[in-house]
């Protein structure tokens, strides 16, 4: 077991796709005795532009966030947007080279429907779904030379260019890429695979399953929204499935 010593790097982050499964596995990888996690889930650490526009970036801060006196044989946290936000793969890669990275990847049609209606629920985003995607490359440029954080629908569902960035930085057996949909319906599978990919003892992980609250739907995706979506992401996916060897037919469909 490794005890606590000053300096310590983070072991893994659990990043991925919004609306893709990370609150989930977050709650299962705090029941792990083996697992530390930080005190909270998406602690924006490496997509922070203030921190990092300073000279010198302060790694003590995130570091406190996570308790190593708790003696855990491995430290990590979740937050979704390590994925998509450009400078996160090189910040994340300088503070730790050797740091395990778990993404997971939703079928980018859904996801963004899902993104959407979170934003709308939220009132940060008035416009229809239908407005929203359409028009999206539109809006997003009031946040260059920064990506949109609300407004990228489409844009977070680029899954390949995402991957892409990672594996040009990190080694493949750092790297763990889980498809959202197998997760959901193979959950006990996928964190056996996930504790053996991480280092800890699977047979020391109880299972029991959880269901995460689902936000209330305020329209569903309608078929011409679909035909839209399908378009712009039939090639996109197609690039995905041979860089990750996936069968992601389903996502077609």
């Amino acid at each position: 077991m490794q005890l606590f010593k000053k300096g310590r790097k983070i072991d893994f982050i659990v990043g991925g796709t919004q609306k893709g499964g990370t609150t989930a596995l977050d709650y299962y990888l705090r029941r792990h005795p083996q697992i530390g996690m930080a005190d909270r889930k998406e602690l924006h650490f490496f997509d922070n532009e203030r921190i990092f526009s300073k000279p010198k970036v302060r790694y003590s801060e995130y570091e406190k966030k996570f308790n190593f006196k708790s003696q855990k044989k491995i430290y990590g946290e979740a937050t979704p947007i390590y994925f998509y936000w450009e400078p996160c793969c090189k910040r994340i890669w300088e503070y730790n080279p050797e740091i395990k990275l778990i993404f997971i990847l939703r079928n980018p049609i859904s996801r963004a429907f899902s993104h959407w209606n979170m934003e709308f629920d939220r009132n940060y985003d008035s416009e229809t779904f239908s407005n929203a995607i359409v028009n999206e490359s539109e809006r997003v440029k009031e946040s260059l030379p920064l990506q949109h954080r609300v407004y990228s629908y489409i844009d977070r569902g680029l899954y390949f260019e995402q991957i892409k960035r990672y594996k040009s930085y990190f080694p493949d057996k750092q790297l763990l890429f889980i498809k959202y949909e197998e997760f959901k319906t193979e959950q006990e599978k996928t964190l056996f695979d996930i504790f053996k990919f991480l280092g800890v003892n699977p047979d020391e992980f109880t299972f029991e399953h959880k269901t995460i609250h689902e936000r209330e739907k305020h329209s569903n995706i309608s078929n011409e929204d679909k035909k839209f979506l399908i378009s712009r992401f039939k090639n996109e996916i197609k690039k995905v499935e041979e860089i990750l060897g996936w069968d992601c037919s389903d996502w077609l469909e």
